[in-house]
């Protein structure tokens, strides 16, 4: 299990293959050294339905497998995310007030001068 996050670059279309195998691919630009990597996702089967919260721009945690194979003598190899979920936004329970403030640890500091 390998785990990324990153910011969603393209999302494409669902492949539907005459065998019914179904899939979606995205990819994730990944700050990483000097100059960004854009990386390829692929989703399959029941994980196709991951994809649809995906908005270009928005940043995301993906955990996905290595999946590798042999075709012809040629060697392919496919990261296959299986859950991605959203980085930076409140969880929905908070934000829509359910829950109240987290707790204040005692002898803390407050900081009420909060940058945003």
């Amino acid at each position: 299990m390998f785990e990324i996050t990153g910011t969603v670059k393209k999302i494409f279309d669902e492949q539907t293959f005459g065998s019914g195998f179904n899939k979606r691919e995205f990819v994730l630009t990944i700050e990483s050294g000097k100059f960004p990597q854009d990386i390829k996702f692929e989703c399959v089967k029941d994980k196709v339905a991951l994809v649809a919260a995906l908005k270009p721009g928005a940043k995301a945690k993906v955990f996905f497998d290595l999946r590798g194979r042999e075709w012809k003598e040629n060697y392919y190899v496919n990261l296959n995310a299986w859950k991605i979920e959203p980085v930076g936004v409140a969880p929905a329970a908070q934000a829509d007030g359910e829950d109240g403030p987290l707790p204040e640890e005692p002898g803390q500091p407050v900081d009420e001068d909060v940058p945003f």
